[in-house]
C-alpha cells in the first residue's frame, strides 16, 4: 500500500510548488516508485492565471517534467461550493477516489496541499481534512523571512498544532525554502541592495529540531536566478507593445536598470541579464544599449517608457543591435510606473517554460535529505533506473572518478559555459584548448568568469613537444614531422594526442566540428582497445519511466555479424556501467524464426555470436522493436523469450535504422539522448551534436569522466 506525504505551508510565499516537485525529482532519482497528486487548483500568484492559461501549474509541471498523469485538481470553488452546502463528506470521497487512482501503481504519493490565505479561513481546516482521510503524514514548508530561530519555532509549534487532535496525522519533518530571501523579491532593481546578514544555523538554534521533534528534510537556499522571467513573460504580463522580438523567448531578466543619467555613469549596469528602462526619448541611452549589444553584451532588453519613441534615424543607426536579437519592448506609462509594474511580477513559473522550472526542481531535490526519507518510510528502490536517478548518478560518478577532459573547442561560447558548470558541480576536471583572452571575453559576455584554478592551454605553446609522439604513432603509415606539426594545428587532433599520451583522461568535441573531425583521430592515435571489433556507439534514451541504451545509432553503416554481435556486447558493458541492468534485444523487422532474408539472418548469427561470446548475458533476437519494448506483445511473439516486453539495450541492424529510430524517438515523444558515446576505443573521445545544448555538453562531459574511470580501473 502506498505511503503518503502531506506538504503543507506555513504561509503564502513558501514556494510550495516548487518544493513539491522538488521533493518529486528527489525521490525519483533515488530510484523510489513515486507519483503526485494535487487534491485542488488555487491561484495564488497574481498573474497566474494569465501565463498558464487557466491550467493548474503543479500538474502541468509534473505531466511535462515525470511519466505521471495526474488527475485534474478540483476548483477551490467548486470545493467552496460543496462545502457551503453540508456536501463536505461527498468532497472528500471524490478526493480519496482520485488519490486512489494515483497511490495503486507507486509506493509513495506526494500531496500539495493548499497555500493558507486569511480571506479563506476555511483552507487551514481543509488541509487537516484531506491528510487525515488520506492517512497521510505532514511535511511543513516554511520560509524563515526573520533571522530568529525562536520565531520559527513558534510558527513551526503553531501550523504542527493544526494537526494535533488525536485523530489527526502526524508531522514528521520541514523543509525551509528561501533561506536568506531578502525583503524585496521582485526583480532587483539597479538601485536597491539587500542587507541580508541572517546567521541563524536553524538545525542548531531551533528547538524544535535539536529535540528530534521534527526532521529538518532539507534547507534550501535563496536563490534569485530561479526567479528571472523570460522577455516574453514581461511582456505577456504586462500586456505591452512588442518592437522587436529577437531572442524574448530564450533571454531572462535577472535585473533591471531604470537608467535616465549620462552615458559615463551607466556603463556598470549594462550587464547580461539586465532590462534596460529609459524613457523613449533617451535617444543616448538607446544608442549605448545598442554599443552594448553589438559588443556581445547579453542583455535582457530594452523597454522604452512613456509612449514615446527614438527618432527613425536613431532606430536606423541600431539596426544592427537589433539583429543580435536584442528584445524591444515599449509601455505607455512614465518610467516610475513601469519600474514599479516590473518589480511586482508574478513569482510563479509559467507552464510553457521547461527550463526554469528544471532548474528549480533540481535546487530543491539536490538539498533534500531522501536517506531519512526512505528509512522512515521504508521505501525500497525500483529495478528500473529512472531519468532522474540516472541523471544524479552519473553526476555522483563523476565527481568520484575526477578525471581530467580536454575540450578542444575552447573558444566555443556552449563549451565554455559547459566548462564552468562542470568544475562548479565538481563533474571533471576540464582544460579548454584556446586563446586565454579570447576564452575569458565569451565568458564575460555571458555573464561568467573563468576562474584562476581552471585550465586553459594555449596550443602554439605545447604543439611542438607532440611531434615526435605522433610520427612514432603513425610513422608506419608514412607520418613526417612536417606532416604531424600541420596536423596538430587542429586542436582536436591536439587534444587527442594529450588523450593518447595519458596526459588527459579523455575528450569532448563535436560542437563546431563533424563526427568524422572527431573521431578520425581517435581511431589513428588512440585506436581500439583489445578485444574490440569496431569502435560504436551508444546513446542513453531517458524515456519516461526508464532510461534505455541504443546502439550503434552514429558511427557504423552496415556492421556484418560478427561486428554486430560486438555491438551488442559494447553496448550491453555501457549499460551495466552506467547502473542500468542489460537487457539486450537484437532488433529486426522480424521476430524469432518467423521471417527470413538477408537482414534477418545477420542479426540471427549475430545473437548467436553474442551469446556465445557472452553467455552470462542476457540477449535474444531477432526481436521487431514492438516485441523487444512491451511485455504484452513480447509475450504474444516471442513468448518463451527473458528479453521480450523487458529490453533495456535496443542493439539496431545498422545505421539507417538505428539513427532513424532515435530520432524519431527523440522528437515525437520529447525525449531527452544523452550521447553518442563512442564505445570500443582504448581511452573515451566523445562527440556531440552541432546543436547540442550547454546541458548535453555537461553531461557528456560526465559520461566521458565515468567512461575514464571504467577504463582505468
Amino acid at each position: 500500500m502506498a505511503k503518503s506525504l502531506f506538504i503543507a505551508p506555513t504561509s503564502l510565499d513558501s514556494g510550495l510548488t516548487s518544493v513539491c516537485l522538488g521533493l518529486l525529482r528527489a525521490l525519483e532519482r533515488e530510484g523510489v516508485s513515486v507519483g503526485f497528486y494535487k487534491p485542488f487548483s488555487q491561484a495564488v500568484h497574481q498573474g497566474e492565471a494569465l501565463h498558464n492559461h487557466g491550467q493548474d501549474a503543479s500538474v502541468a509541471f509534473v505531466r511535462a517534467r515525470s511519466h505521471l498523469e495526474p488527475p485534474e485538481p478540483i476548483p477551490l470553488k467548486k470545493a467552496q461550493q460543496l462545502l457551503n452546502r453540508g456536501k463536505a463528506d461527498l468532497l472528500m470521497e471524490n478526493v480519496v477516489g482520485e488519490y486512489q487512482k494515483v497511490a495503486r501503481d507507486v509506493d509513495v504519493v506526494i500531496i500539495e496541499g493548499l497555500v493558507l490565505d486569511q480571506s479563506e479561513a476555511y483552507i487551514a481546516r481543509l488541509n487537516i481534512e484531506v491528510a487525515r482521510n488520506l492517512g497521510s503524514e505532514v511535511i511543513l514548508v516554511s520560509t524563515p523571512r526573520a533571522c530568529a530561530a525562536s520565531e520559527l519555532d513558534d510558527e513551526l509549534d503553531f501550523s504542527a498544532r493544526l494537526f494535533a487532535a488525536p485523530s489527526d496525522p502526524d508531522v514528521i519533518g520541514v523543509i525551509l525554502n528561501k533561506v536568506g530571501e531578502p525583503e524585496r523579491t521582485g526583480l532587483a532593481l539597479d538601485h536597491w541592495h539587500d542587507n541580508n546578514d541572517c546567521t541563524v544555523e536553524y538545525h542548531r538554534d531551533c528547538r524544535v529540531f535539536t529535540s528530534g521533534r521534527f526532521h529538518l528534510l532539507a534547507q534550501i537556499p535563496w536563490q534569485p536566478g530561479l526567479l528571472a522571467p523570460r522577455v516574453s513573460d514581461v511582456a505577456r504580463e504586462l500586456d505591452v507593445p512588442v518592437l522587436h522580438e529577437g531572442d524574448m523567448q530564450t533571454r531572462r531578466v535577472q535585473r533591471v536598470s531604470v537608467c535616465a543619467r549620462s552615458i559615463r555613469n551607466m556603463t556598470d549596469t549594462l550587464r547580461p541579464g539586465t532590462l534596460m528602462v529609459t524613457p523613449g526619448d533617451r535617444e543616448d541611452i538607446v544608442v549605448t544599449t545598442a554599443l552594448a549589444a553589438l559588443n556581445g553584451v547579453p542583455l535582457a532588453g530594452l523597454m522604452l517608457t512613456g509612449n514615446l519613441m527614438p527618432d527613425p534615424r536613431v532606430v536606423k543607426l541600431c539596426r544592427r543591435a537589433l539583429d543580435t536579437g536584442l528584445p524591444v519592448l515599449t509601455s505607455d506609462t512614465n518610467t516610475y510606473e513601469t519600474a514599479h509594474l516590473l518589480a511586482n511580477l508574478s513569482a510563479g513559473i509559467p507552464i510553457d517554460d521547461p527550463e526554469r522550472i528544471e532548474q528549480t526542481m533540481e535546487w530543491i531535490a539536490r538539498r533534500i535529505d531522501t536517506g531519512w526519507l526512505q528509512e522512515h518510510l521504508k521505501v525500497q528502490r525500483q529495478s528500473r533506473l529512472s531519468p532522474p536517478a540516472f541523471r544524479y548518478q552519473l553526476s555522483q560518478r563523476a565527481r568520484a572518478a575526477n578525471k581530467r577532459i580536454v575540450l578542444p573547442e575552447g573558444n566555443e561560447p556552449r563549451t565554455i559555459q559547459a566548462a564552468l558548470i562542470c568544475h562548479e558541480r565538481k563533474l571533471a576536471r576540464c582544460v579548454l584548448i584556446g586563446d586565454p583572452h579570447e576564452i575569458r571575453s565569451v565568458a564575460t559576455s555571458i555573464g561568467s568568469s573563468v576562474p584562476e584554478d581552471m585550465e586553459i592551454i594555449i596550443p602554439s605553446d605545447v604543439r611542438q613537444r607532440y611531434v615526435e609522439a605522433m610520427v612514432s604513432l603513425r610513422s608506419h603509415k608514412g607520418l613526417t614531422p612536417q606532416m604531424a606539426e600541420a596536423q596538430l594545428e587542429d586542436n582536436v587532433v591536439l587534444g587527442t594526442m594529450m588523450v593518447a599520451m595519458d596526459e588527459a583522461d579523455g575528450l569532448v568535441s563535436g560542437a563546431i566540428h563533424t563526427t568524422a573531425n572527431t573521431v578520425r583521430p581517435a581511431l589513428q592515435l588512440i585506436k581500439t582497445r583489445d578485444g574490440a571489433k569496431v569502435v560504436s556507439s551508444v546513446f542513453f534514451m531517458l524515456m519516461p519511466q526508464q532510461v534505455l541504451v541504443y546502439g550503434d545509432c552514429a558511427i557504423n553503416p552496415d556492421p556484418n555479424a560478427q561486428e554486430l554481435a560486438d555491438i551488442a556486447i559494447q553496448s550491453a558493458e555501457s549499460a551495466e556501467a552506467f547502473g542500468i541492468e542489460p537487457i539486450v534485444a537484437m532488433i529486426s523487422y522480424s521476430t524469432g524464426e518467423s521471417g527470413s532474408g538477408r537482414e534477418v539472418e545477420k542479426v540471427r548469427e549475430a545473437t548467436r555470436i553474442a551469446r556465445e561470446r557472452r553467455p552470462d548475458l542476457l540477449i535474444d533476437g531477432p526481436l521487431q522493436y514492438d516485441a523487444a519494448a512491451i511485455e504484452s506483445v513480447g509475450k504474444s511473439k516471442a513468448p518463451g523469450s527473458k528479453v521480450a516486453g523487458r529490453a533495456t539495450v535496443f542493439v539496431f541492424p545498422d545505421l539507417n535504422t538505428g539513427n532513424t529510430t532515435y530520432k524519431a524517438v527523440q522528437r515525437s515523444a520529447n525525449v531527452v539522448s544523452v550521447g553518442p558515446m563512442l564505445q570500443g576505443l582504448r581511452k573515451p573521445v566523445n562527440d556531440l551534436s552541432r546543436g547540442a545544448l550547454v546541458e548535453d555538453i555537461v553531461f557528456t562531459i560526465a559520461l566521458t569522466a565515468v567512461q575514464a574511470s571504467n577504463v582505468s580501473a
